[in-house]
């Protein structure tokens, strides 16, 4: 849990760094890809985690500009560029907007109540788990797989194991 708002800017930058290299690795080509014919794009689940940051803040009183034209999902280059902005300013917000103390204040957060502190936690644990459907998704359009939070396929080939430890 963060006690202060340096701890979440800290976790933060750090998950942005991982996030960036994933979308960095998105081509246009791929933001069509599917797991199945209804279910959403890579390009639309990519969009929806990039362009939700600003709502998601200010839902819980963060005022940052929202990302334009949330709905037309845009260039994989667009989406790489729009978070590298829009996490920048996220951390910029809250730094100057709220103290060590607002970490603490409770609020209503989708029907619980939870601390400033935990709703800061759902959101990058919001960008993991999409960040987590994209990479298959990459995977499954040929895309090589940064790695996260260890070696993908392609590094460990890098390491020089053919076969990744179970």
């Amino acid at each position: 849990m963060y006690v202060t708002v340096q701890d979440f800017i800290q976790e933060w930058n750090k998950e942005a760094e991982l996030t960036q290299g994933v979308l960095d690795a998105l081509t246009d080509e791929s933001l069509g890809q599917q797991v199945y014919p209804e279910g959403r794009t890579l390009g639309r689940i990519a969009w929806h985690f990039v362009s939700n940051i600003p709502d998601y803040l200010n839902e819980f009183g963060i005022a940052m500009d929202k990302v334009a034209n949330p709905d037309e999902v845009p260039s994989a280059k667009e989406i790489a560029d729009t978070f590298r902005t829009v996490s920048s300013a996220a951390a910029k917000a809250l730094e100057e907007q709220w103290t060590d103390e607002s970490l603490r204040k409770v609020q209503n957060a989708f029907g619980r109540m939870e601390s400033n502190a935990s709703i800061l936690m759902g959101l990058i644990k919001h960008i993991a788990h999409h960040r987590g459907q994209a990479t298959v998704l990459m995977r499954q359009a040929g895309l090589g797989i940064p790695a996260v939070y260890g070696p993908s396929k392609e590094g460990w080939v890098k390491l020089g194991v053919q076969q990744p430890p179970l």
